[in-house]
Parts: structure tokens; sequence; C-alpha cells
């Protein structure tokens, strides 16, 4: 199958994979949270200046990609730039559900590879989604469904939450589309960056924040991200 697979020298192993169960639940509520919506019309955008400052706020210091971990998270959970399966167009993104890792292909046959959080439950939705908008410290609001399923959750921020460290859309999303339809999915950062490697959110894929802002300048509007449903998703090369 298309996939995105590791050097052979950095082979997943299959005990990596099969991490202990405590290592993927949480039991903050504050990661049951899941952002899935963002207006695109809003009275207020940040200054340049301002998400600079934020920048620097999520950002560790003396940030190194593949070894910075203020958060906690297992190691294979960091950056890394990984080998591409044959086939795979540069530019792409692919969600892997079980290793929980993102892949964003470049040119020469590499790929970088992150941790994420997906959704709980049923609410992951595999498929083959356009990204069609990306915006630096978003604007979010919970959708109407969100509501609906979890009203106490979301009580106090059912008009929206503005931009900043605390917005659960983090310093950087990604929107999914299907054709010109918003399918509120987002690829997005979170305040949460102990959930990485677990399944948290009401259908998002999250990162961590200094994480996606390395990954944000290199995808382009147009690009494709296909995100893989626990039966199709990597498999290591023998």
């Amino acid at each position: 199958m298309m996939w995105v697979e590791h050097s052979k020298r950095n082979a997943i192993h299959i005990e990596d994979i099969m991490l202990t169960r405590r290592h993927f639940i949480q039991t903050s509520a504050a990661l049951f949270s899941a952002p899935i919506s963002s207006p695109l019309l809003a009275d207020t955008w940040p200054t340049e200046a301002q998400k600079a400052a934020w920048d620097a706020e999520v950002t560790p210091p003396g940030y190194d990609a593949a070894t910075s971990n203020p958060w906690g998270l297992h190691p294979r959970f960091l950056p890394q730039r990984v080998e591409a399966n044959d086939g795979l167009v540069p530019g792409d993104i692919h969600v892997d559900a079980v290793a929980r890792y993102i892949y964003h292909i470049e040119q020469g046959g590499t790929a970088m590879r992150y941790g994420v959080a997906i959704a709980r439950g049923k609410l992951y939705e595999p498929g083959t989604y356009t990204i069609k908008r990306k915006v630096e410290w978003p604007h979010w609001q919970p959708t109407q469904n969100m509501i609906d399923r979890d009203p106490e959750l979301y009580a106090d921020v059912a008009d929206g939450m503005e931009p900043g460290p605390k917005n659960a859309l983090g310093s950087r999303a990604l929107y999914l589309y299907v054709g010109d339809r918003d399918t509120y999915l987002r690829i997005h950062g979170t305040p949460h960056a102990r959930s990485i490697g677990g399944r948290a959110s009401s259908g998002c894929v999250r990162m961590v924040m200094a994480h996606i802002n390395d990954l944000y300048p290199n995808v382009e509007i147009g690009s494709t991200a296909h995100l893989y449903s626990a039966d199709d998703s990597v498999r290591t090369k023998t």
C-alpha cells in the first residue's frame, strides 16, 4: 500500500508502537476539548508582533526539534526525518492512526515525521482531504455538534475563543476540505501537548505547537492530506 516508512536504521519495533494504555489514556477533561472549527471572519486578529511574542512563548528555550522535550513526550513522538516509500507525492501529508504519526513528504524520498493525537472513539474520520486554508494563531469556536454532545464542556466557549497560547487550535491550523466543503477538521497545534500519542480530540489531528510551527511554512495550499484508518495505517518494511 502507499505509505511512509522508516529507514531500516529507524524501523519501528512492535514494542515501540504498542505502548502501554497508560501512556495513551488521558484523564484530564481539558484533553477532550477537541477543536474543529474556526470562524472565517473575526472582529480582531493579532498583530505580527503579538504573534511573534506568542511563538516565543510556546517555543522551548534553546529549541532543537529533535531533542527538546519539556512536554515529557515519548521520544518517538519528537520530529524526525525518515525514508519515504516510493511513489508518494512531495508536499502531501499522511496521518497514521495506529502509531500516531503525521508525515510530510519531501523531495528526494524523505519525509518529516511528527507525533500527533487523533480523535477519540468513533470521531476519527479517515479520508482524503485538501488543505485549502492555513492560519497562524487562529480563532476557534466549537461546532454545534460538539456543543450538543458535551454541553457542559463547551458552555464557557460556545461563542468562541480569541487567538493565543490557550486557544484550542493553538499556534497554527491547516483546514481540511472535501472539494469546496469545509469539513471542520483541522491539523492544528494544541495547548495540551501531553495528549500527543493518544486519542483526545473530537475529530482533529493535534500537534505540539513548536512542531506545527516548523511544519506550517512547508505546507502549501492545495496539498493533499491522507488520514488513514487503523486497518490502512503504516506497516514497517521487512
